[in-house]
């Protein structure tokens, strides 16, 4: 099924009807594909719902119901469904939650036990996994202005985390713990109103609606997304030295890229997605100004209004969001130019010019961005 097909299977499950004012439907989008739906309902004394994402191997299902007094969570149960409603094998087939003033208790209910942990978290939070965002309306209505961190007592682990919302700005508030940082906008009655993670490298976003949904339609016209950015490798050979670039190739998605949203101006973006991007030469190369030995190097990329830059840095092994410029070796400004047509995916080329010269070419969207090296003896 393609993405066009599928994504509109799913966006054709959500049915507009007269709703009361504390229900909503929110959909997450990665560019033009849905990759989450979560459908909730609030009143003065409960927040429940249920979300279905398709990040990737599998579809899962979580259904949330948090008691609420004055406010406050006191209670809440969590559950984590297969796209067809039935358990997740050799997981609890639920988590129940008592949020007192002084501690929370976490009971992971499995097939033959029950294993109960307690917290040292007073007036805790459950820590809901991503895409499960509609009950941070709860956050926004605590201190409405302060917004106090709260500790936060997740599904898994045996620490103590937090969550709380923050204000950027005006009217621009964005989430404090969980696992992004994402922008939130809540209407006058503190009604969330999107989600936004383009700031972040989740990059999706969610938009209410009203209406009422299928959950387990939607689950089951759902198909894995997979791995979202695939793991890619660039080589070519220079007098039987071989040079090598590892990345991940992430998609448009109908996103813009170069001084978008994707490549933002000024930021120091990981050249792909997920871990660092790798060189690896086993020959020495002029690049720049720079010398590099042979050996390994992490790549990173600065787009600005003024040109485009690779940078060369020492640190090696990391994850692509830990950049440090003090192991910077230096950078070079590269040549953009018009791509021959759209590339979807981002792709590194390394190519011999001969006469031991090469180039590396970084193209995307409608760029393509080339840094030329020479090898040196």
């Amino acid at each position: 099924m393609s993405r066009t097909v599928r994504t509109a299977t799913i966006i054709a499950a959500v049915v507009p009807s007269i709703m009361a004012a504390q229900d909503g439907v929110i959909v997450y989008r990665l560019g033009h594909d849905t990759i989450a739906v979560e459908q909730f309902s609030r009143t003065p004394s409960r927040f429940s719902g249920e979300m279905v994402s398709r990040s990737g191997g599998a579809v899962i299902r979580t259904q949330y119901d948090i008691a609420v007094a004055n406010g406050r969570p006191t209670a809440a149960v969590v559950r984590r469904r297969q796209a067809d409603g039935t358990p997740v094998a050799n997981q609890p087939t639920e988590y129940r939650f008592t949020f007192r003033a002084d501690s929370a208790i976490r009971e992971m209910v499995l097939a033959d036990n029950v294993q109960r942990s307690a917290f040292a978290a007073a007036n805790a939070f459950p820590g809901l996994p991503v895409f499960a965002y509609a009950p941070v309306e709860l956050l926004n209505a605590l201190g409405r202005g302060r917004r106090d961190s709260l500790p936060a007592v997740a599904i898994g682990g045996n620490n103590v985390g937090f969550v709380g919302i923050e204000t950027l700005g005006g009217d621009t508030l964005r989430l404090r713990g969980g696992f992004y940082a994402m922008l939130l906008r809540f209407d006058r009655e503190g009604r969330l109103q999107s989600v936004d993670g383009s700031l972040t490298t989740n990059k999706s976003i969610g938009t209410r609606s009203s209406g009422r949904v299928d959950i387990a339609a939607i689950a089951q016209a759902m198909r894995p997304t997979g791995v979202l950015s695939p793991r890619a490798t660039a080589y070519a050979s220079f007098a039987q030295g071989p040079i090598f670039i590892n990345y991940a190739s992430p998609a448009v998605r109908g996103r813009t890229v170069w001084g978008g949203t994707l490549v933002p101006f000024d930021s120091i973006w990981r050249t792909g997605a997920n871990e660092a991007t790798h060189l690896a030469t086993s020959k020495t190369i002029q690049l720049g100004d720079m010398t590099l030995a042979p050996g390994l190097y992490t790549l990173w990329t600065q787009h600005t209004r003024a040109g485009t830059y690779l940078i060369v840095n020492r640190q090696v092994g990391q994850w692509g969001t830990q950049y440090n410029a003090a192991h910077d070796i230096g950078r070079v400004a590269m040549d953009v130019a018009a791509a021959p047509a759209h590339v979807e995916d981002f792709t590194i080329t390394v190519r011999s010019l001969g006469q031991g010269r090469g180039a590396m070419d970084f193209a995307w969207a409608d760029k393509v961005a080339t840094a030329n090296f020479v090898l040196r003896p």
